[in-house]
């Protein structure tokens, strides 16, 4: 009946008729999944959700983890867009799952999904978090040449927090990464760093704006085309100091006399 309803598009009866057909068959775990799915075609999200989810809860019960944390990431595309802080939640949860049965490939692609939403919605304290974790997992699976890439968003996630800190800590406690001192990652950050220390909006723009850092992914790399050093200054290096440099100690001195004479007869 309910395959019936939906082929008609007669999504409010298919429901029911799934709900019926789990509440007759309570090991029927699937009925919720479907009753939830018709709640999504007719754009009742909320609902839909929270019929997923009990579905998943049940296949956890019933020993069928990763359907349940298939069925966690399903509910969180659905909710994604109309509640990204829900969705974050779901992946979270999927991601628990995934870890727990030692999938961690599959746990480490949920909390990506996690932490690029974190960051999209300006939940930075939880978004440091949650790059930690994924950076610890692909540690431990020995892909180091994406810690690096996880470092760096790390970095700009705790510049964005205003704790230059907690972004010099993450690097120093990088260099335990193999390949990590000495990698271009490293230089950039350094360099980032420096520029961000010293309030050199130039030097941290240029590193921003390199392919390194553009080509992350959007939410990062936004993250790094938005970062302004404290006060927001541009520190920058004036004509007439690169013409003295060229021009040697004598050209200095006497550009600083010009300075001097311009008030020599008083501010009057």
């Amino acid at each position: 009946a309910a395959v019936a309803f939906k082929n008609a598009k007669q999504f409010d009866q298919a429901r029911e008729a799934c709900l019926r057909e789990a509440e007759a068959h309570e090991n029927n775990k699937a009925a919720y999944e479907q009753a939830g799915m018709m709640l999504k075609e007719m754009h009742r999200l909320p609902e839909a959700v929270q019929l997923i989810e009990k579905a998943s809860m049940m296949y956890l019960e019933n020993g069928t983890p990763d359907t349940a944390a298939i069925s966690l990431e399903r509910a969180g595309k659905l909710i994604e867009n109309v509640s990204p802080e829900k969705a974050v939640q779901l992946y979270q949860q999927a991601a628990s799952v995934f870890e727990n049965e030692e999938r961690l490939r599959q746990a480490l692609e949920m909390l990506g999904k996690a932490s690029r939403l974190l960051v999209r919605g300006r939940r930075l304290d939880e978004a440091a978090l949650s790059l930690q974790k994924e950076k610890s997992i692909y540690k431990e699976i020995e892909n180091y040449p994406t810690c690096y890439k996880k470092t760096i968003a790390q970095v700009l996630v705790h510049l964005h927090r205003n704790d230059y800190v907690a972004a010099e800590r993450c690097v120093r406690e990088s260099y335990s990464i193999p390949g990590f001192n000495g990698s271009e990652d490293c230089a950039a950050l350094e360099q980032l760093l420096e520029g961000y220390d010293q309030q050199d909006q130039d030097q941290v723009s240029e590193v921003c704006n390199s392919p390194l850092f553009k080509y992350m992914d959007n939410d990062y790399a936004k993250l790094g085309l938005t970062l302004v050093v404290p006060g927001g200054g541009i520190k920058k290096k004036s004509p007439n100091a690169a013409q003295d440099k060229a021009r040697g100690p004598a050209a200095v001195g006497s550009h600083a006399d010009e300075e001097e004479d311009e008030y020599s007869g008083g501010l009057c």
